[in-house]
């Protein structure tokens, strides 16, 4: 721009008199054919009385056939409401330069999407209303790319979870091995993951972060643990060595594979025990575990993080599912009704006393039904702690028990209709609905042993509010 110009803006022509007022009704019907991809011309009553098609390749046979038709009655039903307003807009005169995706159908194929825009022309004589040119932009292209698009994301879903899928078995391969795998860092040799099995070989100390294998070797036997190290470096695997773990009188075998990820690797070791040196399992806990597995009642055993570690077959009855690995390495929380809350009052009593007593709640299956449950949990400490919960479904039980402790509700009609004429109806109302909330208060003051922050998250209270309704019915310390 030429210093001492006004400024102009580029929005519209600022002179168009000079250029445009000359030009035939040919001339501008070509400039108007070459300014989009399709240009329809609209009359007074929203017909399509012509149309011009530029170079992008639109079906020309479909948009011959528009001429003559009512512009609306060309689109898809979803669009006519949009066609409704650019017409109104052009009939007042206005140009609404926002464009507005309108979809044609198109037999046999998928739909024509078009951008359109509406530019209303001077109204002829005394004919209500005005005609109007529509710009049309094809977008069919970027309806193509957004179409490769989504079906780029459903593959790479379908691919992440077929990874998740390879992922759980390997896991649960790796968990239940009876060798115990160890996988270090190849350059800092600091451990990354161990099975069940490596837990229980080396003890408590597996989990301290600051844990390497030669602390689990007798330092006579280190020589031979760095002679398989080097050899894992410099040829990817090893021969089987002979070492001594600390706390073991008998000697195992040590042998492992070097796996490589770009620029770092993973030694993954295996310990063999050799003969004598296996532990051997007692027939007496053999036939424990059977009987568990065999119990009417539900039985799970979790680690200290709440992940089943494994279930008996009446608990799969009880969440209906068909086999244990469902629900191995799963959260023992997806399954009651209220959650991590449910689990945390579990876990919080049994680091605390060991034991958890009758914990009453609700399950959920995996289809969604509730189902009344009573919880009885234990904690078994040792090299490798675990929880183990026995579940007995409690829901008949319940429905042919009175209410305890002389609070019964009125269960009927009958028995309800019995007040009414005695008492009023605001006073019933107020005393039900009193007595519930007191009700439920104890319960859930009982079922995290009056620990008041996770009784009024329970009830989805405020401490204010629950401290408020613990005054209310003198259930707060020394009666106030």
């Amino acid at each position: 721009m030429s210093k001492g110009l006004p400024a102009k803006s580029a929005k519209r022509f600022s002179k168009p008199q000079a250029f445009l007022s000359d030009l035939d009704a040919r001339t501008v019907a070509d400039l108007l054919g070459a300014a989009s991809d399709l240009v329809l011309l609209i009359d007074e009553k929203g017909v399509v009385r012509d149309a011009a098609l530029g170079q992008s390749g639109l079906p020309e046979p479909l948009v011959t056939a528009w001429v003559g038709q009512a512009w609306r009655d060309t689109v898809t039903v979803e669009s006519q409401p949009k066609v409704d307003d650019l017409l109104r807009l052009a009939l007042d005169g206005q140009t609404d330069a926002k464009p507005r995706q309108i979809n044609h159908p198109h037999t046999g194929e998928t739909d024509l999407p078009l951008d359109c825009v509406i530019v209303p022309l001077p109204a002829r004589g005394n004919r209500k209303g005005r005609p109007a040119v529509v710009f049309c932009r094809d977008l069919r292209g970027p309806a193509a790319v957004q179409q490769r698009l989504v079906s780029a994301q459903a593959s790479m879903e379908r691919d992440y979870w077929q990874l998740r899928q390879v992922e759980n078995r390997h896991r649960l391969l790796f968990q239940t091995a009876s060798d115990a795998l160890l996988i270090l860092d190849a350059d800092s040799l600091k451990l990354q993951d161990a099975n069940t099995a490596a837990h229980q070989l080396f003890g408590e100390a597996l989990q301290r972060s600051s844990w390497r294998l030669a602390d689990g070797v007798e330092a006579a036997s280190r020589t031979a643990l760095q002679a398989l190290l080097a050899q894992l470096q410099a040829t990817g695997k090893s021969e089987a060595r002979r070492v001594r773990l600390v706390g073991r009188s008998k000697p195992v075998d040590l042998q492992g594979h070097l796996i490589r990820q770009g620029a770092s690797g993973q030694l993954v070791l295996r310990v063999l025990f050799n003969g004598a040196g296996a532990p051997t399992e007692d027939p007496r806990r053999e036939r424990l575990a059977q009987l568990a597995e065999l119990s009417p009642d539900a039985f799970v055993v979790t680690g200290p993080d709440g992940l089943v570690q494994a279930a008996n077959r009446a608990f799969l009855d009880l969440v209906q599912l068909p086999t244990e690995e469902r629900v191995t390495g799963q959260s023992l929380e997806r399954w009651f009704e209220r959650g991590g809350l449910d689990l945390n009052v579990l876990m919080s009593n049994l680091r605390q006393r060991g034991e958890v007593r009758l914990y009453a709640t609700r399950l959920r299956t995996e289809y969604g039904a509730g189902i009344d449950v009573e919880i009885s949990a234990a904690a078994a400490g040792g090299e490798l702690p675990a929880m183990g919960f026995a579940i007995r479904d409690i829901g008949r039980r319940l429905a042919a028990e009175p209410v305890a402790g002389g609070r019964e509700l009125p269960r009927s009609a009958d028995q309800m209709t019995e007040l009414v004429g005695r008492v009023p109806l605001r006073e019933i109302v107020r005393e039900t609905t009193d007595l519930i909330e007191q009700l439920c208060i104890e319960a859930a003051l009982a079922l995290t042993n009056d620990n008041r922050a996770s009784a009024a998250e329970m009830l989805g209270l405020s401490r204010q509010s629950l401290y408020v309704k613990l005054r209310r019915f003198g259930l707060a310390d020394g009666g106030e």
